[in-house]
């Protein structure tokens, strides 16, 4: 089966995913600001936001970067995250996701960055970084 190519965009900055009780008020150093992501369930609160606004104390992972699928997707298409999370399993790279009504984000620690961005490059995927490095392709 023959996925579609995507264009993604790594954001700038590290990310922190966070876990609170599931009561739990927002914490009082969100700021709003950037990307960042809150999930509430009956179990727990999750938040995903740049660690450089995380308490000491939070219970939290912390040195992901996170990917963006450029442009709006359309609940019909079938297998994005499957064409992402495919080479970047084959490559041993872990992933964490979020969708949003218009998109996908995944975020890969930083330590992996560069094996994730040589695995979905070979797949054929465009990827923009930011900063200094205008894009690599595949």
């Amino acid at each position: 089966m023959d996925f579609k190519k995507l264009s993604l965009k790594i954001l700038p900055g590290r990310m922190a995913v966070c876990r609170f009780e599931p009561s739990a008020s927002l914490p009082a150093w969100m700021d709003g600001s950037g990307f960042y992501s809150v999930t509430r369930t009956s179990e727990e609160l999750t938040v995903v936001c740049r660690e450089t606004l995380v308490a000491a104390d939070t219970t939290c992972e912390s040195g992901w970067r996170c990917i963006r699928v450029k442009g709006v997707l359309d609940f019909s298409e079938i297998g994005i995250m499957f064409s992402i999370t495919r080479p970047l399993a084959k490559a041993g790279v872990s992933v964490f996701v979020i969708s949003t009504y218009d998109t996908d984000y995944f975020l890969v620690k930083e330590k992996d960055l560069e094996r994730a961005i040589d695995a979905l490059s070979e797949s054929g995927h465009q990827i923009t970084e930011s900063g200094p490095e205008a894009s690599r392709n595949g």
